[in-house]
């Protein structure tokens, strides 16, 4: 008789002797791990590729058919030291799908007053999925990043084009953008060597990742000025910043830097250090008054334009040029909201494996961004925020009360040109022509 011979319902553990069956006799649908003892199973029933050999403490594991996930570890043996110090080591292996997941390791003090008890550890962490480092989210981001490189690239490249097809209506405005696509261009690829150095090594090369951090501070800095030097319509309608627009600088900027430092310490810090949420906290708050700060100089050229529709003669330049900013205005909302909330929602909603999609989202609206924020104030004689009033009296195009001071000695008094005419040796004066 054979265990070919008989059906499951036939024999049972209880009928053969432990000489009688062994491991290579039964497939793994036919022993789960509660006919079995932690005697029974040994590393040595396990074949490398189960296992690190790396390994040496393997507690007891647990393997079934059925439905139910169970624990993967049941306790985590301690050694105690001869100093008096305690380590263990353990290993961690998904065999089924539903033991697949986004996994965390805590630590957490037992003692009657945790406060009175100092601990000091050291752990060494190893995460591997298959050959590749990376979370089971980060694993397609190393690829996404060279992609968007390759495409900010492509679209730098050709907005450089357009600024030499365009030389004599180009405003240093105009170049500014340019380098922000460059800037944000290299960002990406240093993220994505960084991320790739990170899933081959399991560590980053500090060259690289110093390289992403300095890039991605010029990028988010730049970013802010851009988009608050084309809201108060710097180079554009006015060469001179009026001191709200100064004041604006000086709040944006050293907020902006402060946000990329904290995003940076973020980065290179676990969540299980102290200052990591203290940085977080930090980051969110900035983060938020600088797109708020930003929203200000929009608001302000639009109330400007409201007031300068109503002028004679400048009426329908003034009222493209308003819904012009009025367009502007909901974009810089839209990519705050998208960026910020939206999400942020989807990074707490999809699952474990598409982490990599709320990055996505993330730089397809920044693209999205550049090329409509390119779009509408690109160099050209048909862009009404560009065009000229058709009079000479182009004062009130720019907040003189701002830029400029008048005296109220010269109230009144107008500069009449004239011309001095001889005649017999004696000059006269007689208003010109």
């Amino acid at each position: 008789v054979t265990a070919q011979d008989l059906s499951p319902d036939d024999v049972t553990a209880q009928d053969l002797s432990p000489d009688d069956v062994t491991a290579q006799d039964l497939s793994p649908d036919d022993v789960t791990a509660q006919d079995l003892s932690p005697d029974d199973v040994t590393a040595q029933d396990l074949s490398p590729d189960d296992i690190n050999t790396q390994s040496h403490n393997i507690t007891r594991r647990q393997v079934t058919s059925d439905n139910s996930v169970p624990p993967l570890l049941t306790s985590v043996p301690l050694n105690k030291a001869n100093d008096g110090s305690y380590n263990t080591e353990f290993v961690v292996v998904i065999l089924t799908e539903k033991q697949e997941g986004l996994y965390n390791l805590y630590f957490h003090n037992c003692a009657a007053d945790p406060k009175e008890t100092k601990l000091s550890f050291q752990i060494d962490i190893i995460e591997k999925n298959y050959n590749n480092y990376l979370s089971a989210g980060e694993i397609y981001l190393p690829r996404m990043y060279m992609v968007l490189c390759a495409v900010f690239l492509i679209s730098g490249s050709f907005w450089f084009t357009v600024l030499r097809k365009r030389r004599d209506d180009v405003y240093k405005i105009h170049y500014l953008m340019l380098v922000l696509v460059y800037i944000k261009s290299m960002s990406l690829l240093f993220h994505a060597i960084n991320f790739h150095f990170i899933s081959v090594d399991g560590s980053p090369i500090e060259a690289w990742a110093v390289l992403y951090y300095i890039t991605h501070l010029l990028k988010g800095a730049l970013l802010f000025v851009t988009i608050v030097l084309i809201g108060t319509g710097w180079a554009f309608i006015k060469h001179v910043l009026s001191d709200k627009d100064k004041k604006i600088f000086m709040i944006v900027i050293p907020l902006q830097v402060l946000a990329n430092v904290a995003y940076i310490i973020i980065e290179s810090t676990e969540e299980g250090n102290q200052q990591y949420g203290l940085w977080k906290e930090i980051f969110i708050l900035v983060d938020l008054l600088c797109c708020g700060a930003i929203l200000f100089p929009v608001v302000w050229s639009i109330r400007h334009l409201q007031e300068a529709s109503q002028t004679d003669g400048k009426a329908v330049i003034n009222l493209a040029k308003l819904k012009l900013f009025r367009h502007f205005y909901v974009m810089v909302v839209c990519y705050i909201y998208i960026t910020r909330i939206i999400v942020y929602l989807l990074e707490i909603t999809v699952p474990y494996k598409f982490e990599w999609m709320d990055e996505l989202l993330a730089e397809i609206a920044t693209f999205v961004f550049f090329v409509v924020t390119a779009y509408k104030f690109r160099p050209g004689s048909d862009n009404p925020y560009l065009r000229l009033p058709q009079n000479d009296d182009s004062d009130s195009e720019i907040e003189m009360d701002e830029i400029v001071t008048t005296s109220g000695v010269l109230e009144g008094v107008k500069r009449i040109n004239s011309r001095s005419v001889i005649t017999n040796g004696d000059s006269s004066s007689s208003p010109s022509v």
